[in-house]
């Protein structure tokens, strides 16, 4: 039977298009970052860095770690604000530091046996911290709303010890074959991870000027004695970084001992950021920032009596978690202290701030032939050191002052008033 005329069959409906949620976005963009940050160091484990005098290495790293300090100590203050300010900006930054490492991580595979492997090693690194500044500020923009924050950034750093395991798998069997095989795949990824980033949705940092309130909040006592307490720890993180490394090269250990240093030091930070969101429902983020400088410090003298290289390992693992949970306790104290300021440009200052320290930290065992036992004594002591100021700055900051409470009273009445109104700075998802 002949169908009427002007009659068509019914279709259904073409299923929907799943577009991935804004921060799955930089999720993923974050894991392939992480995955060629992993493969590069893999590289370089088997590289120049380990083939010549550690007189010759340590000249070098110090040159390179000062040029590495340039951008954060220089550039970052005087553009940041204005990247803040643009819409699209610290995305931007995401984009440029894949692309670049990309191309240089290309370029490294032709130098992988001569001199220029330093200065181009040492751009990845900068692009690395610079490409660490530019999420820290997106995040914000990329939740519903300020309470998911501290979980967004439990994930991520969830995201980088997962991937930095995995991705650690090919590139040491590329290794057999040689270093230049596992930056070629670095290229691989970055290039992966510049496309991913482009699909970030465009967000706008800081959509005005800082307010007095906003300053007033981010000077407050308890957000400065939290931050001196987490740029201890981030300086901590560089000296042991290269304490162990020059420690490994000075013994001619093979460089799969290096490997499992970072290895070790990605599952701490893997157990921080698992510990921390379970602990905080428990206790006050301030005690878990003083209890994370506390483990350091313990257990950097502890491990002074057990020496060797797995002393080393196990001090990265530490080290690692009690850095990763006290940034996420730091983050959570900056939320809640300081809602009146804008949580991307604040974290971004911050991270900058931390990403200084951290390489001012590292210049010391460069610069100096620091031995592990007495770079043990000297975690000990510079971390106990904050554990007892943070203390006993606490309890000087936490005296009940009527003004303070009126003006907190005051501020959230204000954050009451205005919940129902769209988030300054955010921008629909393309």
């Amino acid at each position: 039977m002949d169908a009427p005329a002007g009659w068509r069959a019914l279709r259904s409906p073409p299923p929907p298009v799943a577009v991935p949620p804004p921060f799955a976005r930089l999720a993923r963009t974050h894991a392939l970052s992480t995955a060629g940050d992993a493969l590069v160091a893999t590289a370089l484990a088997g590289s120049l860095f380990f083939s010549i005098s550690p007189d010759a290495a340590r000249t070098r790293v110090a040159l390179y770690l000062l040029l590495t300090m340039a951008p954060f100590a220089v550039v970052a203050p005087l553009i940041g604000p204005w990247i803040d300010a643009r819409a699209g900006g610290r995305r931007s930054m995401v984009v440029l530091s894949a692309a670049v490492r990309a191309v240089i991580c290309l370029l490294m595979v032709d130098d992988v046996d001569g001199l220029l492997l330093f200065p181009e090693a040492f751009s990845v690194l900068v692009l690395a911290r610079g490409y660490q500044v530019a999420r820290a500020s997106l995040v914000p923009g990329l939740v519903r709303d300020e309470s998911q924050l501290v979980e967004a950034n439990s994930k991520l750093v969830l995201i980088s010890g997962i991937v930095g395991l995995l991705a650690a798998v090919p590139g040491v069997a590329l290794l057999q074959l040689g270093p230049s095989w596992v930056l070629g795949l670095a290229t691989l990824v970055f290039i992966a991870a510049t496309v991913a980033a482009s699909r970030i949705p465009r967000t706008r940092v800081a959509a005005a000027p800082a307010t007095s309130a906003e300053r007033a909040e981010l000077r407050g006592a308890g957000i400065l004695l939290a931050a001196s307490a987490m740029a201890v720890l981030r300086a901590v993180v560089g000296f042991l970084s290269f304490l162990v490394a020059f420690a490994l090269r000075a013994e001619d250990a093979p460089a799969w001992w290096f490997g499992l240093v970072v290895a070790a030091s990605a599952l701490g930070a893997l157990a921080g950021a698992t510990l921390a969101p379970w602990l905080r429902r428990r206790v006050p983020e301030e005690r878990i920032l003083l209890g994370s400088l506390v483990v350091v410090a313990l257990s950097a003298l502890a491990l002074l009596w057990v020496g060797g290289r797995v002393s080393a390992a196990a001090l990265a693992a530490v080290v690692g978690l009690g850095a990763t949970a006290g940034r996420l306790c730091f983050d959570s104290i900056v939320q809640r202290d300081a809602p009146d300021a804008n949580q991307g440009a604040s974290f971004a200052r911050f991270e900058a701030r931390f990403q200084v320290l951290w390489v001012a930290g590292a210049f010391v065992p460069v610069v100096v032939a620091v031995p592990l036992d007495l770079g043990y004594v000297a975690i000990g002591a510079v971390t106990g050191m904050a554990a007892f100021l943070y203390a006993t700055g606490r309890r000087v900051s936490t005296a009940p002052l009527a003004s303070t409470v009126a003006a907190g009273r005051a501020r959230a009445a204000e954050r009451l008033a205005r919940r129902t109104a769209p988030r300054a700075g955010r921008s629909p998802e393309p």
